[in-house]
């Protein structure tokens, strides 16, 4: 049987721990993400985290039933992040733009968090906000419903993927990264027009270009496709 999890004013800590901090759900987060950044994924456990928060491990399941949720409840935080403060102008294509570069960085600020959560759905507020904005947007337009959905799972997935990917390569350890960057001058670049004439034509453009994100033009590309489906009549919004 799944442990209970205690409410959580029921469960908060009355008196402040060792270390000085009264504990809730949002300091053991807060905590977590530190962790993270500084030790990596591998250094986030319940004994380590217990003792950054000056509390015996086992007090961490009064909030958290294991590390899985806590992971779904990073994952939440990273998406309460991005999108606090953000309020929708009434411009649908700038709206989606702004939520997706939003996300984007949010992740990106907490690469090891990212590489952790991207991928899960966690269903708690911060997302199902998220969700609900981005769907209000969407359907401002006045697209079909199934159209809504279509763009709404490319748009969400597309962000997260990329945040993922490039997370991913900003948590590498600085020497990797350098290495990886250096192939596209180091091989790419030097390959003969003999043997591989279209990496040769393109070179000086793929020096120029593979280090950076792509995640920018992808999400342009995006937001044309949505664009035109507007345009053809499938909705029958104005906004953007």
């Amino acid at each position: 049987m799944a442990k209970r999890v205690v409410p959580e004013a029921e469960r908060r800590r009355r008196r402040p721990t060792k270390g000085g901090a009264v504990l809730s759900e949002r300091t053991i987060v807060e905590t977590a993400l530190r962790m993270l950044h500084e030790h990596g994924r591998e250094g986030l456990t319940a004994r380590r985290l217990g003792t950054a928060l000056g509390a015996d491990p086992s007090t961490l399941y009064r909030y958290f039933r294991g590390m899985d949720e806590l992971t779904l409840a990073i994952g939440d935080e990273l998406i309460g992040r991005a999108l606090r403060g953000w309020e929708p102008s009434g411009e649908w294509l700038a709206d989606l733009r702004e939520v997706g570069l939003r996300i984007y960085r949010a992740y990106l600020a907490h690469p090891e968090a990212a590489v952790l959560t991207a991928n899960r759905v966690s269903g708690r507020a911060n997302e199902i906000a998220g969700d609900e904005a981005i769907l209000g947007v969407l359907r401002s337009t006045g697209l079909p419903d199934p159209e809504v959905v279509r763009i709404y799972q490319a748009f969400v997935d597309q962000a997260l993927a990329f945040a993922a990917l490039d997370a991913a390569s900003l948590a590498l350890p600085e020497a990797a990264r350098a290495d990886d960057e250096a192939v596209w001058r180091s091989t790419y670049a030097r390959l003969p027009a003999e043997t591989h004439p279209h990496i040769a034509a393109t070179a000086k453009l793929l020096v120029a270009r593979m280090n950076d994100s792509a995640y920018p033009t992808a999400l342009e590309m995006l937001l044309g496709s949505a664009a035109a489906a507007v345009r053809d009549g499938r909705g029958g919004g104005t906004g953007g």
